[in-house]
């Protein structure tokens, strides 16, 4: 597991800058919640960044735990076969108030009969953390698509935003140690999700992600490949 903890010191740092983020987000419900009592009714928008924020934490916290157990070698995936247009559909439900809070239109293109090999619970998760990301970043639309790519599953999130700026493109996101931890956006999502797709095994091939700016709509696009 080269570039994956194999040093020491390594996974403290994750872990300050998970906290770091934490209490970000911790900083902005607490607000929301002093308006909310100052207000007695608060406005829907209000109460959907709250939920946005809590998710952003409940996402934060999994990836720390589940990076945390991979690095103790007590993680094990629960691999089965499901529907890939239930998963698409459980991470899109979980940024559901999201898009609909910043007007963004969010597409699913997905055949009904595309199976998916996987640990349902955490790639759900994983793609819901990007796809959180996606929203965050894009202008108006958003497409999350899977199909068959000779033998893999290629499940792509794309955005019509800025795209991922060049030090994400130019990251190894298999290596934290190449993770930029100078400038606070650092990419730890993405990491997680290569871990993740890495840990997916079948007919010895190995999971994998791919980012780049060619999405369909202008923007970034995000690909997982799922043997």
């Amino acid at each position: 597991m080269s570039g994956r903890f194999d040093n020491d010191t390594l996974f403290p740092t994750i872990l300050a800058f998970t906290v770091h983020d934490i209490k970000n987000s911790l900083g902005t419900l607490l607000e929301l919640i002093r308006q909310f009592s100052a207000k007695l009714q608060g406005e829907t928008g209000d109460l959907g960044l709250l939920e946005f924020e809590a998710a952003r934490i409940n996402h934060s916290l999994m990836q720390l735990l589940v990076l945390y157990k991979v690095g103790a070698n007590k993680f094990s995936l629960a691999v089965d076969e499901y529907p890939a247009l239930d998963l698409l559909q459980e991470a899109v439900h979980q940024q559901a108030r999201l898009s609909t809070l910043n007007n963004v239109e969010l597409q699913v293109d997905c055949a009904d009969d595309l199976p998916a090999y996987c640990d349902f619970a955490t790639i759900a998760n994983a793609l819901a953390a990007v796809l959180n990301n996606a929203l965050r970043y894009t202008r108006h639309a958003v497409l999350v698509s899977a199909e068959q790519d000779g033998g893999y599953l290629r499940i792509a999130i794309e955005d019509d935003g800025a795209g991922y700026p060049p030090h994400f493109l130019a990251a190894d996101l298999n290596n934290a140690a190449d993770l930029d931890w100078v400038n606070g956006n650092t990419g730890l999502g993405l990491y997680f999700v290569s871990v993740i797709a890495g840990l997916h095994k079948n007919a010895g091939r190995c999971g994998y992600v791919m980012i780049d700016n060619a999405s369909r709509l202008g923007g970034a696009r995000f690909r997982l490949f799922l043997p």
